[in-house]
């Protein structure tokens, strides 16, 4: 039986052969030992066969001999009768001895005493018949003939009897050593196949039990809660191999539930998170605002009146200026809790830096260069401006140089990138990386900020976006600028 047809048999069948093939397997070599050792036991019955035969002959003999005295003795019909009987049975016996040619001893013997044998018979009939006829001389004549051979035969029986005692008993011998040998292989027969059993017996039950070792370790495992369990091989399509099957399937079934049940409860704690997150931010810049700019609706109406009022009195330059500081705290009161469309941010930063520049004569150089055709992406509002203001505080501030500051707007695959860089002192690496990250801590005292900083502007468009990398930072050292970067989705 092939391992592979043996895998596919059902438990039950595997069962069978088990306990059968070995009890099979034992009857046949027992019948074997039995059958031998009866087959060598007839062998030792016939060794003497040969030497109870010559005994029958001479018995015979004796018997034939007798009865011919008897009758020569007494003349009675019963005597006749006895000496016909036993002359019979002489004849039987004899007839068993072979009329062979062979020229060993034995067989000479042999060959001999059937043919004296036969002479007696001659002369044993011819001395009763001679005693039947009255004629005494005759009878008395055979009588004495019969005798002398009667005493030959026997004498050779004898020695043919001893010679093939003496070869009978070395057959004999030999045959008991035979017999002992044959004795002593079976009980060793026995033990090597007793043994050969009992290893298959524990090598069959061995690979019956062993996946269910394996299945029942595995189950309990997984009934602990450990996925992380290496699922038992299925090697066998019998009834533990189709259990096997179904218990993997089970396990992988439940380890991907699991799964999805843990990264859906993960999205939803990350998506409440953010809702807290926003929830606070947005609470923040109101507080930040309202602490800041006091009233920003009396302030803005107070900026127009002034405005307003220059205009009167002639002072074109600083009516303009108030107006567009009037515009820049209304597009805060509209747009702060609103998403906007990049166009409106852009704006807003045109306004900031007009009235930057009223502060630092001219110095700022702004320059932009924008693709149109993208300003309506949306986009959350006060993005922008404080980003433009992070540039001036802390990059072209307190330069020595002409400070520049560029605005960009263009494609770069799936994304709009809005640019904004400055040739300022620049910013180190790890500064960098604060930033990014949220841990940097500015000093706002310092600064004109509007109180929207670039952390909550970071924070805030990873919020919006979903994304951890809407915004980079580029810097390629002291005094090389700074260059802060927008990956918006288009």
């Amino acid at each position: 039986m092939s391992k592979e047809l043996f895998k596919s048999l059902s438990l039950r069948k595997k069962m069978i052969i088990v306990f059968c093939l070995p009890t099979i397997l034992l009857f046949m070599v027992n019948m074997t030992l039995y059958l031998g050792t009866s087959r060598m036991l007839d062998s030792l019955n016939e060794v003497y066969a040969s030497n109870n035969s010559l005994n029958e002959i001479n018995t015979a003999l004796d018997n034939l001999h007798l009865a011919t005295t008897g009758y020569l003795s007494t003349k009675t019909s019963d005597a006749l009768e006895a000496y016909y009987i036993a002359e019979q049975s002489y004849v039987d016996s004899i007839n068993a001895l072979e009329d062979n040619q062979d020229e060993n001893e034995s067989r000479v013997l042999e060959r001999n005493i059937k043919r004296m044998s036969n002479n007696y018979f001659v002369l044993c009939s011819k001395a009763v018949e001679s005693k039947r006829g009255g004629n005494v001389e005759k009878y008395k004549y055979y009588y004495e003939k019969a005798s002398r051979l009667y005493n030959y035969i026997g004498t050779n029986i004898t020695r043919l009897n001893n010679q093939q005692f003496i070869n009978n008993s070395k057959s004999y011998s030999t045959m008991m050593s035979a017999l002992q040998t044959i004795e002593e292989l079976n009980i060793l027969t026995l033990i090597i196949i007793g043994i050969a059993n009992l290893s298959f017996v524990v090598l069959i039950a061995s690979t019956i039990t062993e996946p269910l070792i394996k299945l029942a370790s595995a189950a309990n495992r997984v009934s602990n809660g450990d996925f992380e369990v290496s699922l038992p091989p299925v090697k066998n399509n019998d009834e533990v191999g189709v259990v096997t099957r179904a218990f993997n399937k089970m396990v992988v079934s439940l380890k991907d539930y699991i799964t999805k049940l843990t990264e859906s409860m993960e999205t939803e704690r990350k998506l409440k998170e953010n809702e807290l997150i926003m929830a606070n931010h947005i609470k923040d810049a109101e507080l930040k605002y309202l602490q800041s700019q006091i009233n920003p609706h009396f302030l803005f109406n107070t900026l127009n009146a002034g405005a307003q009022l220059a205009m009167m009195e002639g002072a074109d330059r600083t009516s303009e200026y108030m107006h567009n500081v009037a515009n820049f705290f209304r597009y805060n009161i509209k747009k702060n809790k609103d998403v906007v469309t990049l166009k409106d941010e852009i704006e807003l930063v045109d306004i900031y830096i007009y009235i930057i520049n009223v502060r630092f004569a001219g110095e700022i150089q702004f320059e932009k260069n924008v693709d149109e055709a993208l300003l309506d992406v949306k986009i959350p509002s006060m993005i922008l401006q404080p980003i433009v203001e992070n540039s001036i505080n802390y990059g072209v501030r307190n330069i020595e140089w002409t400070k520049k500051i560029s605005l960009s707007v263009y494609k770069l695959g799936d994304f709009i990138c809005v640019s904004i860089k400055d040739n300022g002192i620049g910013m180190t690496a790890e500064t960098i990386t604060k930033i990014l990250e949220g841990s940097y801590e500015g000093n706002p005292q310092k600064t004109d900020s509007n109180g929207v900083g670039l952390a909550n502007c970071i924070e805030r468009l990873n919020i919006f976006y979903e994304r951890d990398d809407v915004l980079d930072i580029i810097s390629e050292g002291e005094n090389k600028g700074t260059e802060t970067i927008l990956y918006l989705p288009k």
